[in-house]
């Protein structure tokens, strides 16, 4: 009695100060979206690894115990002598962001004749009157760093190149922004399509966008107080929020539209639709929350940023539409009457007579295909870094123009604990021994053993000692991941461990080494947590036993089916949009079922099973396609966009995910509820079945409408009797065509 009390009070304060409550709302949405610049965006994935990796701690000693750190970037630089290279070192060295400059003086003795030295050495730094340096860039300068050092070496001369993981980092700054605004570009007129056709009103739609809008503005903007963000998250955030949740603002305005056909106010019909709404948006809103938030038990501590920022995106989401959309309607509520029109879009009410006929053909197909597709999505063939290098861009023509004429360039380093020297000089005659490693820079063997450590300046020691370790830096040639890359790290550590008890190793191939021995781990986890959590709430919202596996293996099998086409078709996917994608399409997903479910239900309560699954996808098949489309785009539109292969990849499977997840529950789910009717039946509380017998098989069953069920019911059979408001995912349906009348999750048409 007290929440409905208190409730009621809420519900009268907002629409009795509607005009305050939208300034407010807007007020704060002005503030934040201010605040978005100062957010820092962090473009370096090892800084998610978890404090357990050895290269994370490798990382830490590196930044707080060494001055120099290991080189990020290459500066090729064309048409120069020996003497001319080591004055455009010293001219790099210079440079604003630049923290150290190795160059082929580092590693031998230039001043005698290059000939008499190692060719494989020399010609790892100088190779036909081209020099090569290897550039440390400091960590966040990265942008003005490369814009420096290309400024510096495109006044010397054409051809000239900048290349390296602080280049790609740069051109993700200068890009991702632009990628996000032309991902907003495809994405929004697509759904304003869809809204436009789905509902009767043509200002109705902005209004789900303002609605949605300004809780993804308030969302990025509060993430000041987290201090940084991931650019994952700062990509793929805004775009999965306004897809999930758009479906919440539509549930409220067809609310509204069914109470205002009571003709007793709007001011009466927003109180009656807040008052119905709010549990059942909260339902809609938990189950994806619960998916969300089982990215926060990964290991790779990205899953817990994108995790953390999905789940406060939807609860202020769920805020927004509860609190600033029935406020801002009834503000603009003669306006959108004004521009109403007639329904766009067709009812659906007989799609079953056509998706009948591949029920039993779907149910075989996707029972055959859910053991291979799991063992095919546990065995796809995962990338660490952000792609291929994009020849349309500087950073990839430069990266391309370095191999061409060095070929791959990457290094490793290795710590040990310092203090003895014989055994850092046999490590570096080991380590120099290998396949792929190139050349290693290390006190012992730049300086050697004999010279004492005192005898030489802070300058010089510094590069290769800390207070407690030695630093020895191996060059490679391997890219900076695949199996190649990854056996040169194994090897350099099965090396460095037959002469030390304590090590690290760090580098780029190192930090995505680390990342792919936890992805294992944490692919297992979050999908076990997301599952069980979702399991949960299916078994309190249906209370029943059967019906969370029918709908989690509904799901699911379409996540399986969606991971293992890479597979079979023998494409590589970034790791980050494998993992996500597992939670994000259960949770953004899971809803199809159970609108679908709830419908079948009541259904049920009137007709046989397979009139009820007529019936339910009649009712339910407009909002299905709608919600289903409107995240389809979202996915493609991120897929479209971005050159980032981990946004990029994560947009894909977002998308193809959302269309399999819809074939599945309107094609497979269907024909599983009606094959497991009888043990739904019985594990279900209080089911209360329609079960005919057969005196009465042309009796009408009781509660249902008048011209009710045919003797042998049709796929066109009659419809359920209108869902109980606080039922999750279901609404009071139209009477008649009426403004707000949209199409979503939890509608059911006229």
């Amino acid at each position: 009695m007290g929440y409905k009390l208190r409730m009621d009070r809420l519900i009268s304060g907002i629409i009795a100060h509607r005009r305050a409550v939208v300034a407010a709302f807007l007020a704060v949405a002005v503030v934040c979206a201010a605040c978005i610049p100062f957010v820092r965006t962090n473009y370096d994935m090892a800084d998610y690894l978890p404090p357990s990796a050895q290269s994370t701690t490798a990382v830490e000693i590196m930044s707080t115990q060494f001055d120099q750190a290991i080189p990020n970037a290459y500066v090729m630089v064309r048409d120069v002598s020996v003497a001319a290279a080591l004055a455009v070192k010293a001219g790099l060295a210079d440079l604003p962001g630049v923290e150290d400059v190795m160059w082929l003086d580092d590693m031998v003795d230039v001043t005698v004749p290059l000939e008499v030295l190692d060719p494989s050495t020399v010609e790892a730094y100088y190779k036909d009157g081209a020099a090569l340096f290897q550039v440390s860039v400091a960590e966040g300068e990265e942008g003005p760093g490369v814009a420096a050092l290309r400024a510096y070496v495109d006044a010397l001369g054409e051809g000239n190149a900048v290349s390296g993981d602080a280049a790609d980092i740069a051109q993700m700054q200068s890009s991702v922004v632009e990628q996000v605004g032309m991902a907003v570009a495809i994405v929004v007129p697509a759904i304003v399509l869809l809204l436009v056709l789905s509902t009767l009103s043509w200002i109705e739609p902005l209004l789900f966008l303002l609605a949605i809008g300004v809780s993804i503005l308030i969302n990025m903007g509060t993430n000041l107080v987290l201090g940084e963000v991931s650019f994952i998250t700062f990509s793929v955030s805004p775009i999965l929020q306004l897809a999930v949740s758009l479906d919440y603002a539509i549930f409220l305005l067809h609310a509204f539209a069914s109470e205002r056909l009571r003709g007793d106010g709007v001011e009466a019909a927003m109180a009656r639709a807040m008052r119905s709404s709010v549990s059942t948006i909260a339902a809609s809103a938990v189950t994806t929350l619960f998916g969300f938030a089982a990215l926060s038990f990964m290991q790779f501590q990205i899953g817990a940023d994108l995790g953390l920022n999905l789940v406060k995106g939807i609860v202020l989401s769920f805020v927004t539409v509860v609190v600033f959309l029935p406020a801002v309607t009834l503000l603009l509520c003669k306006l959108i009457d004004k521009t109403a029109h007639r329904p766009l879009m067709p009812s659906f009410k007989g799609v079953d007579k056509v998706l009948r006929h591949v029920r039993v053909p779907a149910l075989v197909l996707v029972l055959a295909l859910v053991v291979p597709a799991f063992l095919g999505q546990a065995h796809a063939t995962f990338t660490y870094s952000n792609g291929q290098p994009d020849l349309t861009l500087r950073s990839g023509a430069d990266t391309a123009a370095v191999r061409e004429e060095f070929g791959r360039q990457n290094v490793v380093a290795v710590l040990v604990p310092r203090g003895n020297i014989a055994a850092e000089a046999a490590l570096s005659d080991d380590l120099a021994q290998l396949d792929h490693v190139t050349g290693v820079m290390s006190y012992a063997s730049m300086v050697g053993a004999a010279i004492p450590q005192e005898w030489l300046g802070e300058g010089v020691t510094s590069q290769f000692y800390s207070d407690e370790y030695a630093r020895i830096v191996a060059s490679v040639d391997t890219e900076v991941e695949g199996d190649e890359a990854f056996a040169t790290v194994e090897e350099i550590a099965q090396t460095t461990a037959r002469r030390y008890d304590t090590f690290y190793t760090a580098g780029q191939s190192a930090n995505l080494y680390d990342m792919r021995n936890v992805v294992a781990v944490d692919n297992v986890v979050v999908s076990l947590v997301a599952v069980i959590a979702i399991f949960a709430v299916l078994l309190v919202t249906f209370r029943s036993l059967a019906l969370p596996f029918a709908l989690l293996l509904a799901i699911e099998s379409g996540i399986w089916i969606n991971l293992s086409i890479p597979y079979f078709t023998g494409t590589p996917i970034n790791f980050i949009g494998y993992l996500v994608i597992n939670t994000v399409q259960l949770g953004a997903t899971i809803d199809y079922g159970i609108l679908l479910t709830m419908h079948y239900l009541r259904a049920r309560k009137l007709m046989p099973a397979r009139a009820a699954a007529a019936a339910a996808l009649g009712t339910s098949f407009r909002s299905l396609l709608v919600s289903a489309g409107i995240l389809a785009s979202a996915g493609f539109a991120l897929s479209f966009s971005s050159s980032i292969s981990a946004v990029s990849t994560l947009g894909l499977l977002l998308g193809r995910g959302a269309l399999i997840s819809l074939a599945l529950v309107t094609c497979f789910l269907p024909a599983l509820l009606i094959g497991l009717d009888g043990i739904i039946r019985r594990t279900t509380f209080r089911a209360g079945f329609y079960a005919p017998s057969a005196s009465d098989a042309l009796v009408v069953p009781a509660g249902a409408p008048a011209a009710a069920c045919e003797p042998a019911p049709s796929a066109a059979a009659c419809e359920p009797a209108p869902p109980a408001a606080s039922s999750a995912m279901s609404s009071a349906p139209s009477a008649s065509p009426a403004p707000f009348a949209g199409a979503s999750k939890g509608e059911n048409h006229e």
